[in-house]
């Protein structure tokens, strides 16, 4: 751990230095910690570092990273949005999940009769959909960061951006819900006599999941709202109960088959906001950020093997998944944007904000690859796309939007 947490820390420190969130050098720290240049380097680190037994806590403190993380990005999901820029976002959303799909579905037609890329088990939809999943995700957090740290929330662009990204990383969610739901085990489960499909046990599960933590659930969480407001804080106890709830949460979304990363994220869109919000958040994402992560991007980075981007066989598929990813989001986006009568400078920071896929895509496909459903070169690739896509985002909202942030507001 003292490993993972100094190398993270630096080589996030050098990314912010060139400009770059904190989160890319972790990113990246995570591929260097693994096979791909810390193996390459120093071959016993993974029999005196990353032993056996040291991975099976790594990925542990792993999962347990991510839901906390995916229950804080649902603390964060504020339905507002939708209200403010519904048209524009509906229309950047929609070309932002429309085109990634697309191209994913025809990328499948290539991809499957490539070895390794897919499990032998995989069927063309549930590969076309998890591609197009991977392909239409948006790194939400972070572009909520940027959006707040260069002052633009509440703004035309701010809102637009979170709108389109919110929605847009609903769907991609929910389309892996249903490939890991038709992914399950094939054997019938009984229920009161009757043999019910894994797949439906799963859809069914989720849906009811959903609908009674937004809505039931919803109400009777919303007396720890009131109770913070009245004491000023977060209570210990109310932290035990919250943290409770979030195991529950985890394990019976997992059980049914979906994820647990599901549980923690529509938790956190039910729970009360304002104060109780806030010193949820205080409470749980330094450690979350600054301890658990990290092991998640070790964990991944692990598991990536860049020697696929110099493999003749994957070559291609890597150039294709990339400009796919890249036209397929970025440009779609900014489209959209313009056809909804946005002016050009907002479409296309839009369009690059949108482009970014972060830890989201991680967590998606270190789910695709534990399901089966993908195979590690596929993964490695992916990992690759995320890195890219990531790297582009803040140099690109920089370039389009920059100047013009600056000259509206000199103290930014």
């Amino acid at each position: 751990m003292a490993v993972i947490l100094v190398a993270c820390r630096l080589v996030g420190i050098v990314a912010k230095k060139i400009g770059q969130p904190q989160v890319v050098g972790e990113m990246i720290a995570g591929v260097i910690l693994g096979p791909s240049l810390l193996g390459i380097i120093w071959p016993d680190s993974t029999a005196l570092i990353f032993t056996a037994e040291s991975r099976g806590v790594l990925e542990v403190g792993a999962q347990l990273g991510v839901g906390l993380y995916m229950f804080l990005v649902g603390l964060e999901f504020e339905v507002s949005h939708f209200r403010n820029r519904a048209r524009s976002a509906a229309a950047v959303s929609i070309a932002g999940m429309a085109v990634p799909f697309l191209l994913g579905g025809l990328l499948t037609l290539w991809l499957l009769h490539i070895p390794g890329l897919f499990s032998e088990k995989t069927q063309y939809y549930q590969a076309a959909l998890f591609l197009g999943a991977a392909i239409a995700i948006t790194a939400f957090p972070m572009l909520a960061r940027i959006i707040s740290e260069r002052g633009l929330a509440g703004t035309s662009l701010g809102t637009l951006a979170l709108a389109a990204g919110a929605i847009d990383d609903a769907a991609a969610w929910c389309v892996l819900a249903i490939v890991l739901a038709s992914f399950g085990a094939t054997q019938p489960v009984a229920m009161f006599g009757v043999d019910v499909g894994p797949q439906f046990i799963a859809i069914g599960g989720s849906i009811l999941y959903g609908v009674f933590m937004l809505t039931v659930g919803k109400k009777l969480l919303a007396g720890f709202g009131s109770r913070a407001e009245k004491s000023g804080q977060v209570s210990q106890s109310m932290m035990a109960m919250v943290l409770a709830l979030f195991c529950v949460s985890a394990w019976y979304t997992d059980i049914i088959g979906v994820h647990a990363v599901f549980g923690g994220f529509i938790l956190g869109i039910a729970m009360p906001r304002g104060l109780f919000a806030h010193e949820l958040r205080k409470k749980i994402e330094p450690f979350t950020v600054v301890f658990l992560l990290p092991m998640f991007f070790t964990f991944s980075g692990l598991k990536t093997t860049l020697d696929v981007l110099v493999d003749p066989v994957f070559f291609l598929p890597t150039i294709a998944i990339l400009l796919a990813s890249i036209f397929g989001k970025g440009v779609a986006c900014w489209a959209a944007a313009r056809l909804s009568g946005e002016d050009n400078r907002t479409s296309l920071a839009v369009g690059s904000l949108m482009n970014a896929r972060g830890l989201m895509e991680l967590i998606i496909i270190n789910i695709g690859l534990k399901a089966g459903i993908i195979g590690k070169p596929l993964f490695s690739i992916l990992v690759v796309m995320s890195i890219v896509t990531t790297l582009m985002a803040t140099p690109l909202f920089e370039l389009v939007y920059g100047r013009h942030l600056k000259n509206r507001n000199p103290a930014v």
